[in-house]
Formats: C-alpha cells, sequence, structure tokens
C-alpha cells in the first residue's frame, strides 16, 4: 500500500509539472544586448497565438525601426527558443527559476554571440526608435549634394546602401550601377566601353526631404549616371534568354514581411549563395537576382503581389555571382552539408520555380558615356 501511495504522489507530482509548463506565461517584453562586436540592443515582443502557442516580433533598435516577424516560438518547461528563418537566426536559452530572464545564445550563418533576456514592463522597455519620414510616394528625386570617386581598392565587399535620407554605394562598378538604377541584367546593356568594370563610390543626399524608397534610389543612382558620367542611351526590344521564376507545385513557402511598406526593403548576401530578402516583392526579387547573381535576365511570372521576408541558401555554380568577380569552384560531391543547387533551392526552400524560357526584354543601347569628372 506505501508503494502504491509514493506512486501516487510521484504522479501528481509530474502532473503539476506538466501543468505548471503549460500555464507559464512568457508574454510581453523581452529586451538584452547581442554580444557582437559593440553589442546590439534586442527587444523581443511575445504574445500568444489564437491555438495556445507563442508568436513574437523582433526589433534590433540600433539597426533601425523596422519589426522582424519571428518564424517560430517553442516553449518546453524552461527551455525557450525563437528561429527567424529569413535571418538565418536561431536562439537557445532557458528560463531563470522565477521566470524573469532567459540566458542564451543566438546563433547565424554559423557565428553564435551570447543574448541574455530579461522581462521588462512596457515602460522600461527600450524605446524603438521613430521611423525615418518616408520620402512622398509620387516624388521623383534628384541628389541635391553627390560625390563620386575611385573606390579604394583595398576596401573589400559591395555596397548599396539607404541611411536615413543618404544614399550610398562602395565599390560599384559603372556597369553595377547601370543594373541597378535601371533594373538590368548586364545583357541587356549593349555598347559598353570597356573601362564600365572600374570602381566608384557613391554618395549622395536627394534634394527631397524624406527617406527614398528603393525605387526612388534608383532614381536617384540613375540621376547620378546622367549628370556625373554623361549617360545617354535608348531603348530597343529584343528577344533573348530568360529565366521565369513561377510558384512551384505546392505553392510558396514565403513569410509575408511586417515591415511597412515604404520600407526600403534588404537584399544582401552574408556570403556567396546566402541571401537575405526583407521586404520584397517578387519583381523586385527578380530584379535582385538578375542583377548580382543570375547570367541571364529574370522574369517575374508568379503572379505574387506580396511582400515577403525570406532567406535563400544555395550552392552557387560557375554561371552565377559575375558581377562581384567571383570565381566559384566546382560543387564538391563528397560533402553531405553542402546546400543544394539554387534552382533545388528555390522549390525546398521558397516554393518557387525558376527554368530557362524566352522573352521578350528591354535592353539599353549606350550612345555616350563618361568617366566622372571631379567632385
Amino acid at each position: 500500500m506505501r508503494k502504491i501511495a509514493i506512486r501516487f504522489v510521484a504522479v501528481l507530482l509530474i502532473a503539476t509539472g506538466v501543468l505548471h509548463a503549460q500555464t507559464l506565461d512568457i508574454s510581453g517584453n523581452w529586451q538584452g544586448t547581442l554580444r557582437a562586436g559593440k553589442g546590439l540592443r534586442t527587444i523581443l515582443k511575445i504574445s500568444k497565438t489564437d491555438t495556445g502557442g507563442w508568436k513574437a516580433v523582433m526589433y534590433s533598435i540600433d539597426q533601425g525601426s523596422d519589426p522582424i516577424s519571428v518564424t517560430s516560438v517553442t516553449l518546453d518547461k524552461l527551455s525557450f527558443g525563437f528561429t527567424i528563418k529569413p535571418l538565418d537566426l536561431a536562439y537557445s536559452g532557458i528560463l531563470n527559476a522565477d521566470h524573469t530572464a532567459i540566458e542564451g545564445n543566438a546563433t547565424q550563418h554559423g557565428q553564435t554571440h551570447v543574448l541574455n533576456l530579461t522581462h521588462v514592463t512596457p515602460e522600461n522597455t527600450w524605446a524603438i526608435p521613430e521611423p525615418p519620414k518616408s520620402m512622398p510616394a509620387d516624388a521623383k528625386p534628384k541628389f541635391d549634394v553627390v560625390t563620386v570617386k575611385p573606390s579604394d581598392p583595398n576596401r573589400p565587399g559591395k555596397l548599396f546602401t539607404i541611411r536615413g535620407r543618404q544614399i550610398l554605394t562602395i565599390n560599384t562598378t559603372v556597369n553595377d550601377l547601370i543594373t541597378f538604377a535601371y533594373s538590368l541584367q548586364t545583357k541587356e546593356i549593349v555598347n559598353a566601353p570597356s573601362w564600365m568594370d572600374e570602381k566608384y563610390d557613391v554618395d549622395g543626399v536627394p534634394d527631397v526631404e524624406g527617406q527614398p524608397s528603393l525605387p526612388q534610389m534608383r532614381m536617384l543612382i540613375a540621376d547620378a549616371l546622367v549628370q556625373r558620367f554623361g549617360l545617354k542611351f535608348h531603348t530597343e526590344q529584343r528577344e533573348m534568354t530568360a529565366y521565369a521564376l513561377t510558384v512551384a507545385r505546392g505553392g510558396p513557402k514565403l513569410t509575408v514581411s511586417v515591415a511597412p511598406k515604404n520600407s526600403p526593403g534588404g537584399f544582401g548576401f552574408g556570403g556567396l549563395g546566402k541571401l537575405q530578402v526583407r521586404n520584397f516583392t517578387m519583381k523586385e526579387f527578380c530584379h535582385g537576382m538578375q542583377e548580382a547573381v543570375m547570367d541571364k535576365p529574370v522574369v517575374d511570372q508568379t503572379g505574387l503581389t506580396d511582400r515577403y521576408d525570406f532567406s535563400l541558401n544555395w550552392t552557387p555554380d560557375q554561371s552565377q555571382f559575375a558581377s562581384f568577380g567571383a570565381h566559384i569552384p566546382p560543387p564538391n560531391p563528397d560533402d553531405p552539408n553542402a546546400p543544394p543547387s539554387l534552382f533545388t533551392a528555390l522549390q525546398e526552400q521558397l516554393g518557387l520555380k525558376m527554368d530557362v524560357t524566352k522573352a521578350n526584354v528591354d535592353v539599353m543601347v549606350i550612345d555616350h558615356i563618361d568617366k566622372p569628372s571631379a567632385n
């Protein structure tokens, strides 16, 4: 009889533990500093889903004001975790006994950094920066002030970015500037001089108040090409081999962005074949792929109209990243951890397909262009 009583107590304790885990409330604001470089202040806002699970939005407030949608949140007793697939980020931590703090680590692109979080009241939550005032959507800006200078040959990388009102490019060839400004693939530029591969930095502020959108940034780079490089051209339509992006069988596997629609968005690489996209339409994604990655124009035939956040990881082949000057080695068939090819990754990770087709595309025929004059 004594053994039965002990077993009953043990079962009761186990049941109480399960009930405690089920009723543990982690909703609210959690914040801490990601120990990477100088440190990045991070806020995680957690709430309950309609089905009893958890959802969250993250802010990296030292990098901007845009919310970042969390892909999944998990809680198993005191073990807590979340993932943000578009950023290739995974967090794992342990709640303390009174459920007011989490000790854990965030891993992104294979690098792990400490991120300890504290449960705080709304009054004690760090202020999220006010989003920059957007430039009027119908504005057609030109540069008020712009400098164009040869790039530092010792500075690595390549960059197109918007910082508040500032437009900045680093290590960008004239070919890069044209493909970006006019949403072209290299093969859509005809009659280009050989010096178009020389690299320049562009730094300027527009003549219209507010933060420009991505299309307005393209207008500004086009303005710099006309004003500082004397670009003159005409367009012709030609049939070319192109890639068509469509939705694969089973439908898209994409996360709709929670960032404001007028946010500039992001299209960046953590390495060749490691792409992070934020707040982009499929048309903008196609533009980015044809400008940076592909050897042919890319045409959007998905029919998708939302803006999305996602990551895409693949093993590049030798036809890709020519605009980066990259020399892609042949894939290693013996590496079991190598990501798939781009075409397989698109289907498996995003629910999209890319096929070769014939399409009528607009090409730019350059009539005149000069090296830029001194600032």
